[in-house]
């Protein structure tokens, strides 16, 4: 049985050299089990004071997210990104910085099962090019381009917390070069 935990007064319940505080897993590497999360990616593309958006079907739900999806091997952050956006909309982007790095942990679900963790990469981006007659991936319903109060007004339907933080991010002028991520082949 792990120790009792003394009270925290951070916000995230995590002490300082508390070992028993940075996790609630029993998986820990040093005895041969390992975990690991979900690395995503997603891009905030921006035209006209419009954040290019994704309506799709979540779990029965229709929710908003940004153009994201899942690293592949062998792929990079920065070619995921573009990879995904272009599934996922139908437009190709370029990349013109690196937005920011954000860790959330899903709720458990209603049958128990844990949250998933993801760990998501996020770019700014400008639209490219438009293929409007690609195939869009399943479960996506449309690309919209919404402003960013339309956007905050329908935080309900968001698929996470990461879609408004990585949104007002960028919008706080959040970015950093595309340089500060190397993939090392």
């Amino acid at each position: 049985m792990p120790p009792s935990r003394t009270p925290s007064t951070s916000p995230t319940g995590w002490r300082p050299n508390s070992p028993t505080a940075r996790t609630n897993s029993d998986v820990s590497y040093r005895q041969g089990r390992f975990w690991q999360p979900d690395v995503t990616v997603a891009t905030v593309v921006v035209r006209d004071g419009r954040l290019l958006m994704v309506e799709e079907t979540v779990g029965g739900q229709q929710v908003l997210n940004q153009p994201a999806g899942h690293l592949e091997p062998d792929e990079s952050l920065q070619d995921a990104a573009c990879r995904e956006t272009l599934e996922e909309t139908g437009w190709e982007v370029r990349l013109t910085g690196f937005v920011g790095a954000y860790q959330w942990k899903a709720p458990d679900g209603p049958d128990g099962r844990a949250g998933r963790h993801y760990l998501r990469f996020a770019f700014a981006a400008e639209p490219v090019r438009h293929y409007p007659d690609r195939t869009l991936d399943e479960g996506i319903i449309q690309a919209v381009w919404l402003t960013p109060a339309e956007l905050q007004a329908q935080a309900g339907r968001h698929r996470s917390p990461l879609v408004w933080r990585a949104a007002a991010d960028f919008l706080a002028g959040r970015r950093r070069p595309l340089d500060l991520l190397q993939h090392l082949a």
